[in-house]
């Protein structure tokens, strides 16, 4: 009798975890707001200021998703993922956090809110990203 209460204890358990391997998945689903963007120079403003803005080449158009931690290698998770907007939470180990959400106006245009921490700080920034050219 201890035998199979043993054996259905380890099944319900093992039942219980497969439900959590499913909730946390390995690698990050396609994102169709940032497959519709088109590549090329983008200039970086946050929103409200007078600033130039800081002009990046979108290549990889994933960098949007991390714009406080730059290249740094991090792991995602998405939250949100719509043809027009796209919430996504990372982390990048002691470089810090974040998570950002990004809402596509059109293939060059978009709003960009993201917050969480980088080296210990924390950060909250609003940004419009518009395509200016090619390079």
């Amino acid at each position: 009798m201890k035998g199979l209460k043993l054996i259905k204890i380890i099944s319900t358990t093992a039942a219980i975890l497969s439900g959590f391997a499913i909730a946390a998945p390995a690698q990050t689903p396609g994102m169709a707001l940032l497959d519709g963007l088109t590549p090329g120079e983008w200039t970086l403003k946050e929103r409200g200021s007078r600033e130039p803005g800081q002009k990046v080449c979108l290549g990889n158009p994933e960098l949007l998703l991390q714009i406080q931690h730059g290249n740094t290698a991090c792991t995602r998770y998405v939250i949100e993922n719509s043809p027009r907007k796209l919430r996504v939470s990372y982390k990048c180990g002691r470089a810090g956090q974040g998570v950002t959400e990004i809402k596509l106006e059109s293939s060059s245009l978009v709003q960009i809110n993201s917050q969480g921490i980088r080296n210990n700080a924390p950060f909250s920034v609003a940004m419009e990203g518009r395509r200016t050219g090619s390079c």
